[in-house]
């Protein structure tokens, strides 16, 4: 059995799968396996450390179990390279879902296109900078790809709620992102290596990502930033690898643009498993809607039965990463507009947004 794409999909290949119960890519297929994507038909899965030097190493055999899995019951080819790829089956369109490190991704970006990929849906925050992001874009417009990008929270519903409080009632959002590192310097150091971009294009992107595509918020419309110096830290931590990373453990801040919008963003690597944006006005709460919300902790405890000891954000965003999925294979298969997905022009513009901020509030908080 081999997978084929259905009427009204389009072949997806999932490039860079990652260890089970950790891995992005992993949950994504995971997800298209169990048919939460109708347009999304997982075919092919590229994955070069699991299938090289990683096979025997923590996480591979792991890995090898899920791929013998998926290869029986759904017929998914494992390919250690984009380059072993066959030709896009005839009369379909074929997704690239780019979900490795973030390092590799402008060489694998390119290789989707050879590939044949018509449309390349790329996982945060794209590329580790400016300019390599930018270099992307245009190769993939030169080749006439679309590239849409993995903000989710773009989509989601506590997101959504906050933005529809504000409008009617006024206030200040906070957007307020959560992880749940042990706040130790064991895992710190070790999160600090495996995010060595940094804690604002890595976790704190998705924050950013709206602030670029609902405020207004540009490096050339930014009036000011103030950070919270009493909640954020940064530390200087050794990696599992022995380096040392430099980067925010917590971070806080409030930026004005110069079109009059204000808008916070607090991020906690060790803050726990929920995020929610809050409205404030006059120094006082008065909106507030979590993810996962009353609604969506039925769903949490089931995918924690169903995934015992997997990454808990991967609960509380599951019915977010769904609905990106399906809207990029959507368009991709149906040509079908992917509403409020972040596309790689907003991508560059936040990551443009996170290279200035980095500097500028480390300098306030020295």
């Amino acid at each position: 059995m081999v997978a084929v794409a259905g009427d009204g999909q389009c072949e997806v290949v999932l490039v860079g799968c990652g260890a089970p119960s950790r891995g992005m890519g992993w949950y994504h297929a995971e997800q298209m396996l169990k048919g939460k994507c109708p347009s999304a038909k997982l075919c092919f899965v590229v994955e070069p450390w699991f299938l090289g030097a990683g096979a025997s190493g923590p996480g591979g055999p792991e890995f090898k179990e899920f791929a013998e899995k998926a290869t029986a019951d759904h017929g998914v080819q494992f390919l250690s390279s984009v380059a072993d790829l066959p030709a896009v089956a005839e009369g379909k369109k074929r997704l690239a879902l780019i979900s490795g490190r973030t390092a590799d991704n402008p060489k694998l970006l390119g290789d989707c296109i050879k590939a044949g990929c018509s449309c390349i849906y790329l996982e945060k925050p794209g590329a580790p900078t400016v300019t390599e992001l930018a270099a992307m874009r245009d190769e993939a417009a030169a080749a006439g790809v679309s590239v849409l990008m993995g903000y989710n929270k773009n989509v989601c519903k506590y997101v959504r709620k906050a933005r529809e409080y504000q409008a009617e009632n006024g206030g200040v959002i906070t957007f307020v992102s959560n992880n749940t590192y042990e706040n130790t310097k064991e895992s710190l150091g070790e999160c600090f290596e495996r995010n060595a971009e940094g804690m604002l294009k890595n976790m704190a992107i998705h924050e950013l990502a709206l602030l670029v595509s609902f405020f207004d918020v540009t490096v050339e419309n930014i009036a000011e930033c103030v950070a919270d110096k009493e909640f954020s830290s940064s530390q200087t931590l050794t990696g599992p690898s022995g380096k040392e990373f430099t980067d925010f453990d917590k971070v806080k801040f409030t930026i004005k643009t110069k079109t009059g919008k204000e808008v916070s963003v607090q991020a906690d690597r060790c803050g726990g498993d929920t995020s929610y944006a809050k409205v404030e006005k006059d120094g006082q709460e008065v909106f507030r809607h979590s993810m996962p919300d009353e609604e969506d902790k039925a769903n949490v405890s089931v995918l924690e039965n169903e995934y015992p000891g997997a990454m808990p954000y991967f609960f509380s965003q599951d019915p977010d990463y769904i609905t990106v999925k399906e809207r990029v294979a959507n368009f991709c298969a149906n040509g079908v507009e992917a509403t409020g997905v972040a596309t790689i022009d907003i991508a560059v513009e936040t990551l443009r947004v996170a290279e200035y901020l980095t500097p500028t509030i480390r300098e306030q908080l020295a």
